[in-house]
C-alpha cells in the first residue's frame, strides 16, 4: 500500500571537494558545508534547531562528537542525533530528522556527514576480528568483499567486463565533477580496469574506493516551514526502507544476499513505484560488486543476472538509467564515513537541476542507497534505500 508523504522536504545541500590527505579536520570540513547551505538557502543559522550527525572514522575515539560538532558550528539545538550505521548513516539521518520534525522535536534539521579519514586514520574496526579475521590474515573490507565476490562468481558466474563497464561509466561521470578527488579525475578504459592488480582475488584495486577526506550535508524541514522561509526548491523523501543485521540468526546465511531484498521493495512500495519507474540510481559503491548486487536485490533484474543487465543497460548521464552521476565513491573518492552522503547530495543536486554539464534530463526521481558495516561471514550489516522526488 502506498503511504508516500510530501510533508517534509530537503531544501538545501552542501559538499566540500573530496581530497586525499587534505589535512583539515572533520570540524573544518563540516563548517564549510554549513556555510554553503546557509548561503544557498539564505536562512539565518538560528532557524536550525536540530542536527543529525553521521559517525566518523577520524573522530571514532570521541564519544561526544555530535555535541562538539554542533558547538563548533554554533548551533543551539532542541534535537541532536548521531547515527552509527556506517555508509548508511546519512540517508538514515534524513528519515530520523523527518520523524523528529513530524513529532515536533525540531523544525529545521541539518543532516551532516564529515570525515577526514585519510588525514587522521582510526584504529581498526570489526566485531569479530580477533576470532576470525586476524588468524587468517583477513584485514578489513577489501578481504571480506573479495570473499563475497568469489562466492557470487561461484554461484552465478561473474562477467568481469560488466564490472569494467561500471568502472568506466563512473569515471566518465567523475571527470565532469569538480568535487571529485583530483587523483581520480583522469580517463579510464575498460582494459586499464582489467589490467589493474588483484588485491583480494578476484577483487581488483579498481573495484575499490580510495579513502579520502570530505563532508556533505542537507537541510531538512517541513513543507510548511519551507514555504514560510521562502524556499522554492525542495526534494521530498517519498519512500524508505532499512534493514540492520539481515538474517543475523542464521549462522549459514548466504553472504551474497543482503537486506536490500527487503529494504528495496519496501521503499518502492511506499513510493508507489517499480524499479522501471526509477529515473536515476545513486547507489552506495564502496566496491563495484556492491552495485551489481543492489541492482539484483532491489529488483532491477533477476538474481544472478546482474552482469547481463549491466552490459545491456546504458548507465550514462543521457542513458536509460543514469548511475552515480557524480562518479560515485569509486571515482570521486570515499570521504570516509561521509561517503554515505556523497551520492545523496548528488541526487539532490540533480533533482534541483543544479548539475550543470552532467545534468540528467527529466530528473523526476532518484533512488539513493546506503551500506553500513561489513562483518565476517555475512553480508553487510545495514542496507537502506531512499527514494526522492521533486
Amino acid at each position: 500500500m502506498t503511504t508516500r508523504k510530501k510533508d517534509v522536504a530537503i531544501v538545501g545541500y552542501g559538499e566540500t571537494p573530496i581530497v586525499l590527505r587534505g589535512g583539515r579536520s572533520s570540524y573544518e570540513l563540516a563548517t564549510e558545508v554549513l556555510e554553503q547551505v546557509l548561503m544557498q538557502t539564505g536562512i539565518d543559522k538560528s532557524e536550525i534547531d536540530g542536527i543529525a550527525v553521521s559517525e566518523t572514522m577520524s573522530e571514532t575515539s570521541n564519544p561526544f562528537w555530535a555535541v562538539f560538532l554542533a558547538e563548533h558550528l554554533g548551533l543551539e539545538t532542541n534535537w541532536c542525533q548521531i547515527n552509527g550505521l556506517g555508509g548508511a548513516s546519512t540517508i538514515a539521518g534524513i528519515m530520523r530528522a523527518a520523524a523528529a520534525i513530524r513529532d515536533g522535536q525540531a523544525r529545521t534539521v541539518f543532516v551532516v556527514a564529515s570525515d577526514a579519514q585519510s588525514s587522521y586514520p582510526p584504529t581498526e574496526q570489526g566485531g569479530q576480528r580477533w576470532e576470525f579475521q586476524y588468524p587468517m590474515g583477513l584485514r578489513g573490507p577489501t578481504g571480506v568483499f573479495g570473499l563475497l565476490m568469489q562466492r557470487y562468481a561461484h554461484q552465478h558466474g561473474l562477467k568481469v567486463e560488466a564490472l569494467a563497464k561500471l568502472a568506466v561509466t563512473q569515471r566518465n561521470h567523475a571527470l565532469l565533477n569538480p568535487n571529485a578527488t583530483a587523483k581520480l579525475r583522469t580517463p579510464l578504459t575498460e582494459q586499464e580496469y582489467l589490467d589493474s592488480k588483484f588485491v583480494s582475488t578476484p577483487l581488483r584495486v579498481l573495484d575499490s574506493v580510495m579513502v579520502c577526506d570530505g563532508a556533505n550535508g542537507v537541510l531538512v524541514t517541513s513543507a510548511e516551514n519551507a514555504k514560510r522561509l521562502g524556499l522554492t526548491k525542495a526534494v521530498y523523501p517519498i519512500g524508505y526502507g532499512e534493514v540492520t543485521n539481515f538474517k543475523v540468526a542464521d549462522p549459514t546465511a548466504d553472504i551474497t544476499e543482503s537486506g536490500f531484498t527487503v529494504a528495496g521493495p519496501r521503499a518502492l512500495a511506499q513510493a508507489g513505484l517499480t524499479p522501471a519507474d526509477i529515473r536515476m540510481f545513486q547507489p552506495y559503491d564502496d566496491f563495484l560488486i556492491a552495485i551489481l548486487l543492489q541492482l539484483e536485490q532491489v529488483g532491477f533484474c533477476e538474481r544472478g543476472k546482474g552482469s547481463d543487465f549491466i552490459l545491456e543497460t546504458d548507465f550514462g548521464i543521457k542513458g536509460k538509467l543514469p548511475l552515480n552521476t557524480g562518479g560515485g565513491q569509486i571515482s570521486a573518492g570515499q570521504a570516509g564515513l561521509a561517503g554515505g552522503g556523497t551520492n545523496l547530495v548528488e541526487a539532490v543536486r540533480q533533482l534541483f537541476g543544479d548539475a550543470g554539464e552532467r545534468q540528467v534530463d527529466d530528473p523526476r526521481n532518484a533512488m539513493v542507497t546506503g551500506i553500513g558495516v561489513i562483518p565476517y561471514g555475512k553480508n553487510w550489516s545495514v542496507s537502506n534505500v531512499l527514494i526522492l522526488e521533486p
